[in-house]
This record gives structure tokens, C-alpha cells and sequence, in this order.
């Protein structure tokens, strides 16, 4: 794994070739509880079906990341689309990526197209948030209760620097009255690339209404529904997943 000096914060990636010519760099942008390792092995299968060079990295808190020196507040995907990916871009002199996104990953990379729109060539959102319902809600208050009476804690920590506090930043921001309001349908009109958004139908987090309203906001957004699929298309469709992407780039 490589690190690199972003913002002053060493953050961990990996940074898979190109096999193909005349391809847009991929750049992952992972869930509210993930990192580079977490993506296991679907950043090399994107990179042999799309030709495309892939980079993956942790954003600060997450993996071997360092921490982030300041708790966690509701804008937080703000901050990471408008200072931390565009940091980590000129760092490593990425222009113009396809930005590949999932869940809380998903709405940064959203949010950041918004924010920058003459910055990003393509987006592919995989269960992206844009507004909080109850069913996301009641999702991680399940989250909540498993974590406390599982060996999730322990598990996560393979991963994680400071599992406990992975868990927390996300689980406590998104429980507290301030995040309730949360939304960033107000980004969405200003993309101007071409959108592709994933989501399963048994999404335990969320309803389809998430990546509908991106069609209705974006003109020309691909919609992808996927049946027997959960919160993790990559993972419970892989192959469709992969096929869809290496489509939308071609």
C-alpha cells in the first residue's frame, strides 16, 4: 500500500495501471465504513474489464489513513468532495477522472461533480445518498445494536487503525438531530457529466427514490436497478455491476 501527503495528512492508496489506451483514470470512493482494503478484489476486476487505470484510497480516518483532527460533523461529505478529493487529485495529478462511488462515497463523489463540474469526466454512483429517510435511519440503528453485541468491533478492526472510532463518526453523525436535515439534492443540478446510478431493490439502507431523483435532477442519468441486491451492488451483483461500468466508460 502507498501513502501520500494530502492536506497534511498521509493517506493510504493503491494505484492499479492501465491496460488499455485512451481510458479516464477511475477513482473509488468508498462507503461510510470502508477503505482500500474493503473494496477486496473489485478494483482489479474493474481495472481488467474497463482497461482503465483504477486508484482506490482511504479517506483520513479510515484504514491506514491518519485520523482526522477534528470530530466528525454533518458536513462532513461536504467536506471531503470540496477539500480532501481535489487535494488527493492535484497530488497525484489526476485530471478529469470517472469517479467510481459507493454509498457515503457515492454522495461525495456527487456533491463534488456538483461542486466542480468541468473537473469530472463520468460519475458511477452505487447506492449514493442524497437526503436522509427513515429507512436509512433505521438501518444503522441497526448497525447500532449489532455492532454492540457482535464480533463486528472485532472484525472491523482488521481493517482500521481506530475501528471504534470509524464506527462512531459515521453511526453518531447520522443518529443526531443535526444531521436529520441533511440533503444535497441542491448539487445535483450543476453535474454535467455523464451519470450512471446502481441500487438494489433490497437496499437496507435506503428506498429507490435515492438515485431516482438524480435522474430527475441530472438529464441523461443512467438508472440501474438491481433485484436480489442490497446496499452493496458490488459486492451482491458483481458481474453486473462490472458490465454495467465497463459500458457506461466504453
Amino acid at each position: 500500500m502507498k501513502h501520500i501527503l494530502v492536506a497534511g495528512l498521509n493517506l493510504e492508496y493503491r494505484d492499479i495501471p492501465a491496460s488499455a489506451v485512451d481510458r479516464p483514470t477511475l477513482v473509488m470512493l468508498h462507503e461510510g465504513l470502508g477503505c482500500v482494503a474493503m473494496w477486496r478484489d473489485f478494483p482489479d476486476k474493474l481495472a481488467a474489464t474497463t482497461g482503465c487505470r483504477v486508484l482506490v484510497y482511504s479517506r483520513p480516518g479510515y484504514g491506514s489513513s491518519d485520523p482526522h483532527p477534528q470530530p466528525r460533523q454533518p458536513d462532513y461529505m461536504h467536506r471531503e468532495a470540496r477539500e480532501v478529493l481535489p487535494a488527493f487529485l492535484a497530488a497525484l495529478g489526476i485530471v478529469r477522472p470517472v469517479l467510481v462511488g459507493h454509498s457515503d462515497g457515492g454522495s461525495i463523489a456527487l456533491i463534488h461533480a456538483g461542486s466542480f463540474p468541468q473537473a469530472v469526466a463520468g460519475l458511477v454512483v452505487m447506492a449514493p445518498h442524497e437526503f436522509v429517510e427513515e429507512e436509512t435511519l433505521a438501518g444503522i440503528r441497526t448497525a447500532r445494536k449489532f455492532w454492540s453485541s457482535s464480533d463486528w468491533p472485532q472484525r472491523l478492526a482488521r481493517y482500521h487503525r481506530d475501528a471504534q472510532r470509524v464506527f462512531h463518526d459515521w453511526n453518531d453523525c447520522w443518529l443526531s438531530p443535526e444531521f436529520r436535515d441533511w440533503n444535497i439534492e441542491d448539487s445535483l443540478p450543476a453535474i454535467g457529466c455523464p451519470v450512471l446510478a446502481i441500487q438494489g431493490e433490497d437496499d437496507e439502507y435506503a428506498t429507490l427514490r435515492q438515485i431516482e431523483v438524480i435522474a430527475e435532477k441530472v438529464p441523461g442519468t443512467q438508472l440501474l436497478c438491481l433485484a436480489n441486491c442490497g446496499h452493496s451492488p458490488q459486492r451482491d451483483q458483481e458481474a453486473a455491476v462490472l458490465a454495467a461500468i465497463a459500458g457506461f466508460v466504453g
